[in-house]
């Protein structure tokens, strides 16, 4: 599929709050090399400051984040804050806390609530802020969010943070969070070859209240932070040759299609694979093709 002037607002807009975002979005973890949290070869940081650039210019204007996001020499919050401070009025910039790595890159033990403040601190002095748009609160296998989540709502009153989200949670994680402040967004590992009976029905939940859904490694599945190993079903290739697309356009299709409120967060430190990623935004699947593409997500349960 012709990609070139294709931008970001072809798969429509959803908000985070008040906030208007292009459903298509990039993450940021890959601007600092080629498999996250590598601590050998940096990225290129020219190329990872044009992709950030090409973004903008394509429409892109969700970007995902997070203090911890950060390789040898490189870190993503320092790049984007190079890249596009002064930021454009219409960015949003989501960033996450919870995990913890240290300066040598370790990670430690999972934040305790009183380490959160510290934790928006860090993310607000990288990216050059007074305030971040939407914190997401990434649970770290504790059985209860509410003190954790209870924290990040302080510094919302307080007007540090505008907005919040949750990730890699349970239904009733979101329950308990709502019962403390809104949620705008919920972030879970979702892809095509990845499948959770408690993740779907989070996707269901955030429909019905009008929550944004965000997946991760909805490109990478099983790879994961590690990237895509480069096998793609026999199934998508073949949807992927009668669209003239790629396999992983046809990944980012079917994850749009999930619903209006699902929003892509593909990310890559390559401008090329950019490109490709937003003009996914305009590939539309067949009900054949979705139904064919919704019997391997089944499978992978």
């Amino acid at each position: 599929m012709t990609s070139e002037t294709i931008t970001a607002d072809a798969a429509g807009t959803w908000k985070l709050g008040e906030l208007s975002v292009n459903r298509i979005g990039l993450g940021a973890m890959r601007l600092t090399g080629s498999a996250a949290f590598h601590l050998g070869t940096p990225s290129d940081r020219e190329r990872s400051i044009a992709v950030l650039h090409k973004a903008v210019e394509l429409g892109v204007n969700h970007i995902d984040t997070a203090a911890f996001y950060f390789s040898s020499l490189r870190s993503a919050n320092e790049l984007i804050n190079s890249a596009l401070s002064p930021y454009p009025d219409d960015l949003v910039i989501v960033t996450k806390v919870g995990p913890y790595r240290n300066y040598s890159g370790e990670w430690g033990t999972s934040a305790r609530p009183d380490d959160l403040r510290g934790h928006v601190e860090e993310n607000l002095r990288q990216l050059g802020r007074d305030h971040l748009d939407v914190v997401n609160l990434r649970r770290m296998r504790q059985d209860s969010i509410a003190e954790h989540f209870g924290a990040l709502a302080e510094l919302r009153d307080e007007g540090l943070i505008r907005h919040l989200g949750i990730s890699d949670v349970e239904p009733r994680h979101l329950a308990e969070a709502q019962a403390i402040a809104p949620v705008v967004c919920v972030q879970n590992r979702y892809g095509l070859d990845l499948h959770d009976p408690a993740t779907d029905e989070l996707l269901r939940i955030c429909r019905d209240q009008g929550i944004a859904f965000v997946p991760f490694f909805a490109i990478a599945g099983e790879g994961g932070s590690q990237g895509v190993s480069g096998d793609h079903d026999e199934e998508v290739a073949a949807i992927a040759r009668a669209h003239g697309a790629t396999p992983a356009q046809v990944r980012i299709a079917w994850t749009l299609q999930q619903g209006p409120h699902v929003l892509a967060i593909p990310g890559t430190g390559n401008p090329d694979h950019l490109v490709e990623n937003v003009a996914a935004g305009a590939l539309h699947l067949s009900d054949d093709e979705m139904a064919r593409l919704d019997a391997l997500h089944t499978k992978a349960a």
